[in-house]
């Protein structure tokens, strides 16, 4: 018998965008012959079930179940496609926890802690895994630009806090244009982070578990022609992303393991993709964040990943389906 999945997407932040392309890439290699595959939007105007038609079925947020042809469908699991708010946070995470649906991504504890940039920083740097200095902000509480510059050597990068895909994010340079990053940031979040920026080269890699083993993918290197791997850079071609990673087998051994103790540490669940960037001069990853809801979309970097390591996407979205159920 086929088991019902609902393949989650949307959102109520400026990822949602993003959450459609990966959407469109998971639903495009889920076997068909195996699962029956419910596409459901969550965006501000409400929960929807889209059906082949394009016409919205209401959600019944009661039990997240959704009437079809005059039959009620209830789901075997939740394959998550939502980045950004509610599904990205722990939100989802916990109202699916309490009606005992299983989900493909980190539990609503470790999906909101990786959420906070500082947070999963400072977790990380408790388990012994090299992180950057950095200054926590609050919109609320007032800061001394001069107080952080003494904290921190320049340049630094400036970001929101909580959210993902680079948005609001900035490098500064100059002391002058911290205040104006700053600015930036609280746009998107009341919180901000500001980091010492760490020399060295950027690699992101994905991390999953398949029948209870951690499994790192094949690292990606990232070179981008901005000044880092800003929105733009990420999904506007401004960026060259080299999977696999051409890197020394020592370098590519440590990130590796590295990725999978944080994955450990975290209590990570389903596919994330951890950021790094590798200093050459003492051969250390320092570990950037966590995305618990990585990007599946045809420009990201999961998916070039999988194939890298030579998997099908719809046999790696199948052990991600299966894993709900071990």
């Amino acid at each position: 018998m086929k088991k019902n999945i609902a393949l989650v997407t949307g959102g109520y932040s400026g990822e949602s965008v993003i959450s459609y392309k990966s959407a469109e890439t998971v639903s495009a290699n889920i076997d068909r012959n195996i699962y029956n595959v419910f596409y459901i939007d969550i965006n501000p105007e409400g929960w929807f079930y889209i059906d082949n038609d394009a016409s919205k079925i209401a959600v019944n947020k009661t039990d997240f179940s959704v009437a079809v042809n005059n039959s009620i469908i209830h789901f075997d699991a939740v394959l998550m496609c939502l980045h950004g708010t509610p599904g990205e946070d722990g939100k989802l995470q916990g109202y699916f926890d309490m009606l005992h649906i299983p989900y493909s991504t980190c539990s609503a504890a470790t999906s909101a802690l990786t959420f906070n940039k500082r947070y999963t920083v400072a977790v990380a740097a408790f388990a012994g895994i090299n992180v950057a200095k950095s200054v926590h902000l609050f919109k609320e509480e007032a800061y001394n630009v001069t107080h952080v510059l003494q904290q921190l050597s320049l340049p630094v990068f400036v970001k929101p806090n909580n959210g993902g895909s680079s948005i609001g994010m900035s490098k500064v340079i100059e002391a002058t244009e911290l205040e104006a990053a700053i600015q930036k940031a609280f746009k998107e979040d009341n919180q901000v982070l500001i980091e010492e920026f760490i020399s060295g080269r950027e690699f992101t890699i994905g991390v999953y578990k398949s029948e209870g083993k951690i499994i790192a993918l094949p690292m990606t290197e990232i070179i981008t022609q901005k000044d880092f791997f800003d929105y733009e850079a990420k999904y506007l071609g401004m960026s060259e992303e080299i999977t696999p990673a051409n890197a020394s087998p020592l370098m590519a051994e440590q990130i590796a393991n590295t990725a999978k103790k944080a994955y450990q540490v975290f209590n990570c669940n389903g596919v994330v993709r951890i950021d790094f960037i590798y200093n050459e001069a003492i051969q250390q990853p320092f570990m950037l964040e966590i995305n618990t809801v990585p990007g599946q979309s045809s420009a990201s970097i999961i998916p070039q990943q999988v194939k890298a390591a030579g998997m099908t996407l719809t046999a790696f979205y199948s052990s991600l389906i299966e894993a709900c159920f071990q």
